[in-house]
């Protein structure tokens, strides 16, 4: 089996998946997907396939002209047969409906995505001048309540760390698994605590990509750019023990380079990831539902509180537009007003 890059290969299965969604789709949302090649990923054209696959499934459930054809045979001028009240109502209807025996529902975030898919998709017909109605761009985006940042206290991560070396609230069965992971899991929680990064970009990693004469990673970025990210000392401690044992790991065909290696050998899949953070943060607090993002904006919150750069944090966690930052660690910004306001004196005591 050929040695492939994590990347490459997760690019090779979005576009077979999006062949297969486009089979479902009317032959028309072919130029509309061609158009979208050149400036974005695979992984952002199957996430708006499977936007506009919901949308014509819907229409073909509610609509009494859509019901009447298969999805397959509509023509382009369907779409200008939409008219905005259609396109609210469907905005309700993926509040909550009922597909394959499974519920699906979507909070404010996922019908704002949901209707982005959709004006993107009406926008490319509409600009082409291939239709004259664009009744999309009359919905408005649904109000977006600002959330609560779940984030781990400085105290809660030495906790955790403490917790995958020793494993004391483990259960017996998982007991049995931490004896051959923990130097792993020590490694893998403490990089993506020093360093911020997307669990997509830690399980990506190879084993070439650690540079440390400079103590830095390389990794890939949402959109494909590259970039180095640097640690330092805890992590490089960790990073170092855990490659000790790798060598003495025999990876599977295709596997060979990966740097995190699951007990079966090959390159460990973001879910994985996913169940080991859970595994873990749920035995240092029940109140807080810590999932790998949760230590992207741990570290992100730190990195903030000691350098007061939003910045330095937005370019280190791969933002491309600062403001995403600022609204992240907006309590931060206002905790340190509050300490400028006490630090000015108007006379002396």
């Amino acid at each position: 089996m050929k040695n492939t890059n994590y990347h490459e290969e997760q690019n090779r299965k979005n576009i077979l998946k999006l062949r297969e969604i486009m089979n479902t789709l009317p032959a028309f949302c072919r130029s509309y997907f061609n158009s979208l090649e050149d400036y974005t990923s695979s992984r952002t054209r199957l996430a708006y396939a499977y936007d506009i696959r919901v949308f014509f499934e819907y229409l073909h459930e509610c609509n009494k002209v859509c019901a009447k054809m298969n999805i397959v045979d509509y023509q382009v001028d369907i779409l200008e047969h939409i008219t905005r009240q259609d396109i609210q109502d469907y905005m309700s209807y993926i509040t909550y409906y009922e597909k394959d025996g499974k519920e699906i529902t979507n909070d404010e975030r996922g019908k704002a995505r949901k209707l982005s898919a959709l004006r993107s998709f009406y926008n490319y017909f509409f600009e082409n001048e291939i239709i004259e109605k664009n009744p999309a761009a009359l919905v408005p985006v649904p109000k977006l309540h600002t959330k609560e940042i779940i984030r781990l206290d400085p105290n809660e991560v030495a906790t955790l760390l403490d917790q995958v070396e020793d494993g004391t609230k483990l259960t017996q069965k998982e007991l049995e698994y931490h004896k051959k992971t923990k130097i792993r899991d020590v490694a893998l929680l403490t990089l993506l605590l020093g360093t911020g990064i997307r669990v997509s970009e830690c399980v990506g990693l190879d084993i070439q990509d650690v540079d440390f004469n400079n103590n830095g990673i390389k990794i890939r970025r949402k959109g494909g750019n590259e970039t180095v990210v640097y640690f330092g000392d805890e992590v490089e401690k960790a990073l170092l023990d855990y490659l000790k044992t790798r060598e003495h790991v025999i990876p599977q065909s295709g596997h060979e380079n990966a740097l995190f290696l699951s007990l079966q050998n090959r390159r460990m899949a973001v879910r994985s990831v996913e169940n080991l953070v859970k595994k873990y943060s749920s035995r240092v607090t029940t109140l807080k539902k810590i999932t790998p993002h949760k230590l992207r904006s741990t570290y992100g919150t730190a990195l903030y509180r000691e350098t007061g750069d939003i910045y330095l944090v937005a370019d280190v966690l791969g933002h491309k537009d600062v403001n995403t930052t600022r609204k992240h660690y907006a309590a931060q910004e206002d905790e340190r007003k509050r300490r400028a306001a006490k630090i000015v004196r108007l006379r002396e005591d």
